[in-house]
């Protein structure tokens, strides 16, 4: 009798183990197809000011076909408590060249490092390690992610003649891929290219000896950073964020017009009937034949969009500048084509200069960086979609720039967006609403439209007072923000999310000095005393806040004071 009820439990406790097996099963079946779904980039069609795009997708995205089910006993229902339904089915995020990553994948400067197996969906998780897999040495290298591979940027004697170049380059095991003289910065910088295999250090040592090289560094690469309240009076219905911005209240008094935005971005569709007489000139740095690219066509929209939607300066006049090569959405670029980008840009009368991507600290690029905000050009550029643990990335990070993180409809923080004391503003970036190439639409998620949004309220203030210098711009965006989270400035919002129009009122339309923040907004007042000189390009953060200022990431991860 005690053996048969021994068999009995052995038989049970192996059902239930069976049972389990095929619970986990299903549970990681639909986390999968969720994850799928979450990637797709639907082609919308606006035949009217009501968007195709209904939360009923969500419970269609996630159908999945419940197959054989060895257990019937197990009701489905326990799979879907256990994965939700994602917030963002239909949104769209960009592949991120940095992701998270802890302290042992990261350089000196902070900066993260290739790491095995990392993944790059911005969600601020770390990828696995893969040491003691395989033959290879599980040292992480600063290599492929951050640079062009056999590539150099270096600056170089501006006598010599393209002849004289190509022969230094030779004399190096090098091959001068193109060489100009910028007079943003007063140099003339080349690109080369390794030809004779030898280790990529080897050669820059021997290569900055030279008496005609003044610098060399490597090409840095840069990426894309893509990824309802009351119904406006303008624009479409999805386009929350024109009421968050306060927008259409904003355009009563200025809608951009007489002012240039430069967008350093990949190919716009300037056919669009969005961006229709928007685009004053075209500028292709990489030297392409490629057609227009939606990260671009995006942003542009996002800025100066007037048909069914409307972007946040639709009277401005837009700069476009490709950088950006690539028809899909890992378009990149580098070092020396961003150096070409915001030479033309302060070259070709830009006010503003809209950066809606990011990569390392890059000596070239900040050296152009403060030469055009010594021109007084105002700088904006997306914080990043990296995450929570990321480092700071630039060209954010720069203290000559304005960094803006992305909030989503019920102003919370985007949990890809980056963080950190250099972030000067929020705005909208989840669910947004723009066009894209051969007159479509698409609705994405990503710091690289909040940075946009900002720099067409940039647009809106030059119009109403085009004497307004770079940091009393900066000022009065920080003054009139409306302020998030707990009170005072932090590591996630910046000052607050941009108020179009408590900023343009604030501003005064005979005189470019900006008074104290309007009524009607709910930023609390700066306890410090103004700052005497407008006119300085590059500020300290902690003179945009009250006391209460607060801080979520490490000493270390801070980039230089401001």
């Amino acid at each position: 009798m005690t053996r048969k009820s021994d068999s009995r439990l052995r038989a049970g406790a192996y059902a239930s183990s069976v049972g389990a097996v095929f619970l986990l099963a299903a549970g990681l079946g639909v986390e999968v197809a969720q994850a799928q779904a979450i990637m797709r980039t639907p082609t919308i069609s606006v035949p009217t000011r009501t968007p195709t795009i209904s939360p009923s997708i969500a419970a269609r995205a996630v159908g999945v076909a419940p197959g054989p089910r060895a257990i019937p006993a197990i009701p489905r229902t326990i799979t879907a408590r256990r994965v939700p339904t994602p917030v963002l089915p239909y949104a769209r995020y960009s592949p991120n060249l940095y992701p998270a990553c802890t302290a042992p994948y990261r350089d000196g400067d902070g900066e993260c490092l290739a790491q095995p197996n990392a993944g790059g969906d911005g969600a601020g998780k770390s990828g696995k390690k893969s040491a003691g897999k395989g033959r290879g040495n599980s040292t992480p290298v600063a290599v492929d992610l951050r640079t062009i591979a056999g590539e150099f940027v270096a600056e170089i004697d501006g006598s010599l003649s393209a002849t004289e170049a190509d022969a230094l380059a030779r004399r190096h095991g090098l091959t001068r891929v193109a060489s100009e003289n910028f007079p943003l910065i007063g140099a003339t910088f080349g690109l080369f290219r390794i030809t004779d295999g030898r280790p990529a250090e080897t050669v820059r040592r021997e290569f900055v000896s030279d008496g005609s090289v003044r610098s060399v560094q490597p090409n840095f690469r840069y990426v894309l950073q893509d990824q309802k309240s009351s119904v406006p009076s303008e624009g479409d219905p999805a386009q929350y964020a024109l009421a968050k911005l306060r927008l259409p209240q904003a355009h009563t008094l200025a809608h951009g017009a007489n002012v240039t935005v430069a967008v350093i971005d990949s190919g716009i569709d300037a056919n669009h009937p969005e961006l229709a007489h928007s685009v004053a000139d075209n500028f292709d740095a990489l030297g392409s034949t490629e057609g227009p690219h939606i990260h671009g066509t995006g942003i542009a929209g996002a800025i100066v969009a007037h048909a069914k939607l409307m972007g946040s300066a639709p009277e401005a006049r837009i700069i476009a500048i490709r950088a950006f090569g690539g028809t899909t959405g890992g378009a990149q670029s580098s070092s020396y084509i961003i150096l070409r980008s915001l030479n033309y840009a302060a070259e070709h009368g830009a006010q503003i200069v809209n950066m809606s991507f990011a990569g390392p600290k890059d000596a070239v690029i900040e050296r152009a960086i403060a030469a055009t905000a010594a021109r007084g050009l105002v700088l904006i550029a997306a914080a990043g979609n990296a995450g929570a643990k990321s480092p700071p990335l630039y060209p954010a990070a720069n203290p000559n720039v304005i960094a803006v993180s992305a909030t989503d409809q019920r102003d919370q923080l985007f949990s890809a967006s980056n963080r950190g004391n250099y972030i000067a503003l929020a705005a909208p970036g989840v669910d947004i609403f723009v066009p894209a190439p051969d007159g479509k639409y698409q609705m994405t998620s990503g710091t690289s439209f909040s940075a946009a949004y900002v720099s067409g309220v940039a647009a809106l203030l030059l119009e109403r007072n085009h004497t307004l210098k770079p940091e009393a711009l900066r000022m009065t965006l920080a003054k009139t923000a409306r302020d998030l989270g707990s009170p005072g400035r932090d590591d996630l919002f910046g000052d607050g999310q941009a108020d179009a129009f408590a900023a343009v009122t604030s501003v005064p339309a005979d005189s470019a000095t900006p008074v104290a923040a309007v009524s009607g907004t709910t930023k609390r007042e700066d306890t410090q005393p103004p700052r005497n000189e407008p006119g300085l390009r590059a500020i300290e953060q902690h003179s945009l806040s009250g006391a209460g200022d607060k801080s979520t990431v490490s000493q270390a991860d801070r980039p230089a004071t401001r």
